[in-house]
């Protein structure tokens, strides 16, 4: 399903014949260097992404960016351009260490398990595994779900309704996967045996964009809508959809249950976690430090919410009884951007995303010690990991979206156990 080389050419030149108004036009783009090479990379790249996601790189070799450039754009029957594009990326944009972030050693190993998937330039991203061990993923510019199958590397892709572009992909109590249409106001859920998707529009035309969801042990599933100003309930038996309005720019963005059934949602926009009434759907407020915006949250077993401090460069706890908040500083500093997040046995999981490569860190709340490693997209680091859940073997699952990957992190430890 990747786009043919012929429709990307024609699409690259008529991106370039109203340049100013359309690709360099896009909000906040900075501007690619001249040279042989820059219109197709302004043409091409600017499809799917923002040209600072060229300029705020690491940079990389020509076999670097060769191999990045493979995993986004089919280019096999045009190698002049292919070669052009290459040579310019690599002139302009060589490895640099501006973003590299601050690892720490420690005693323990892991393993990056990759694949890469079928259509290019789909940015696949939060990837959950299935009862039968099979995992489920969404590529978002792609506008579709897959599901892999880890034992066989087999995999299947779903198309879905025009304009979804899922933000994620959940399974319900069934097992049958949903995704929130973040494009088109709208939530689905698929029937994996024929493809066709079952979509629910949001009732509210001003909840334009589900972001994620969590289904509780009802069966009934919570969502965020983050630039609605939305958090959202769904009962799939019957249809029905409640919305309720946030504070002004809390932005709703991750969602949890806890053991008692009450969703937790994270402020991507304000100092704030909501607990979630899950009958009214009232909200309660906790503050977190002033200054503080949440990516995503997590619940450990003792019912503590751990939480990314994105915007000040921490990871922090939350005592729902008390209330008291503990926060502390992400191995690469303030502006690490910490986003997703995972526990997994009773460790922390979670990544600096502002950094190049992408940080996995690694948080033991008993010894109070971190531990990091550069996350892999094959053999360069590129994008950063916007969701991450664990599995039932006590792996983890993430993804680098820019080079259209998912990834399964191995403890050692299981790997042993494994054998």
């Amino acid at each position: 399903m990747a786009r043919s080389t012929k429709t990307l050419l024609a699409a690259a030149m008529f991106a370039l014949l109203p340049l100013a108004a359309q690709a360099q036009g896009q909000a906040q783009q900075p501007a690619l260097p001249e040279g042989a090479g820059k219109m197709l990379a302004d043409g091409m790249c600017t499809m799917c992404h923002r040209t600072n996601l060229i300029t705020g790189s690491s940079g990389y070799t020509r076999e670097g960016w060769k191999e990045l450039i493979a995993t986004m754009l089919d280019l096999s029957g045009a190698p002049n351009e292919a070669a052009t594009l290459t040579e310019y990326l690599a002139t302009n944009f060589p490895p640099n260490t501006r973003r590299t972030p601050k690892l720490v050693s420690g005693p323990n190993e892991i393993t990056f398990t990759e694949w890469t998937m079928p259509t290019l330039g789909q940015r696949s991203r939060d990837p959950m595994q299935a009862e039968d061990g099979t995992i489920w993923w969404s590529g978002q510019f792609g506008n579709l779900i897959g599901h892999l199958d880890p034992k066989t590397g087999a995999m299947k892709e779903y198309l879905l309704p025009e304009n979804s572009n899922p933000h994620t992909v959940e399974l319900d109590n069934l097992g049958r996967p949903w995704y929130t249409g973040n494009k088109n106001g709208s939530v689905g859920m698929v029937d994996p045996a024929t493809g066709k998707a079952t979509v629910y529009k949001m009732p509210d035309p001003a909840a334009k964009d589900p972001h994620t969801m969590k289904f509780d042990k009802n069966n009934v599933m919570f969502f965020s809508a983050q630039n609605s100003q939305m958090i959202g309930r769904l009962d799939p038996k019957t249809g029905d959809i409640k919305l309720v309005k946030t504070a002004p720019r809390s932005q709703p963005y991750g969602v949890k249950i806890d053991a008692e059934g009450n969703p937790w949602v994270s402020c991507n926009g304000r100092p704030c976690l909501y607990k979630v009434n899950p009958d009214t759907l009232e909200l309660t407020e906790y503050k977190l430090p002033e200054g503080s915006t949440v990516r995503r949250l997590d619940i450990a077993e003792d019912g503590m919410i751990w939480y990314v401090n994105s915007s000040l460069g921490r990871l922090g706890r939350l005592d729902p009884k008390t209330g008291e908040v503990k926060e502390w500083p992400s191995p690469s500093g303030p502006k690490s951007h910490p986003y997703a997040i995972a526990i997994v046995d009773g460790i922390v999981w979670y990544n600096e995303s502002f950094q190049r490569p992408d940080a996995l860190v690694r948080f033991d709340p008993k010894a109070e010690s971190f531990q990091s490693w550069a996350i892999p997209s094959g053999n360069v680091h590129a994008g950063h990991v916007r969701h991450m859940r664990g599995t039932r073997e006590g792996n983890l699952l993430i993804h680098q979206s820019s080079s259209n990957r998912i990834i399964q992190v191995t403890p050692k430890r299981r790997q042993a156990e494994a054998r």
